[in-house]
């Protein structure tokens, strides 16, 4: 059952981190799908063309849960995990995290890489804006003009916000909600309307 809240950033968060003379920046980004994630580390690397490194780690929950990283050819490991590990022990969702590093010219070594990613990552989330957020299920239905009280009185009891409608031979509704009163209001609607 996918749960109700979720933490996540309220907004861009960003900070600047200096290991031997390799700058990294980090930046903490709200997202909600994987197609926001790709659009953005798209940005990331053109605005960032000349680093050596846009490395990033996101968490994404919906139907399913999705965590992904990349080292970005940094040894495998050092970048994209390290950073994935921040987020998982924040307990965020629907974040990207990204780390662009200009090399300064002077190797750090696993170890060393591990330690500024982690550092990166955490000092990005210190300065962000940790906000709970609920998670909205979206509902379509159709039913006939004869189910109509039955239908929007349910709706009206049910703690959910009508998204589109339209009425034409039959009715069309979507509606929005925490998944617990969308799944309520689907038992109240049973054999009363067909699924969308």
């Amino acid at each position: 059952m996918l749960k109700e809240e979720y933490l996540t950033v309220g907004s861009v968060a960003t900070s600047k981190l200096v290991e031997k003379k390799s700058v990294f920046y980090g930046f903490a980004v709200p997202v909600e799908d994987e197609l926001q994630v790709e659009e953005q580390l798209r940005q990331f690397r053109k605005k960032y063309y000349d680093a050596r490194h846009v490395c990033y780690a996101y968490c994404l929950n919906g139907e399913t849960a999705i965590e992904k990283s990349s080292d970005n050819g940094e040894p495998s490991g050092t970048a994209g995990r390290p950073m994935l590990g921040v987020l998982q022990s924040h307990c965020l969702t629907q974040v990207l995290l990204v780390a662009v590093r200009y090399f300064g010219g002077i190797k750090l070594g696993t170890s060393g890489l591990i330690a500024a990613y982690r550092e990166v990552a955490e000092l990005t989330l210190a300065n962000a804006e940790i906000v709970t957020r609920k998670y909205m299920e979206h509902y379509s239905f159709t039913f006939g003009y004869d189910a109509m009280n039955v239908v929007m009185t349910a709706v009206k009891a049910k703690d959910v916000q009508v998204v589109s409608s339209s009425f034409d031979l039959t009715c069309r509704l979507t509606v929005t909600g925490v998944p617990s009163e969308v799944a309520r209001l689907k038992v109240l609607l049973e054999g009363k309307i067909e699924n969308v």
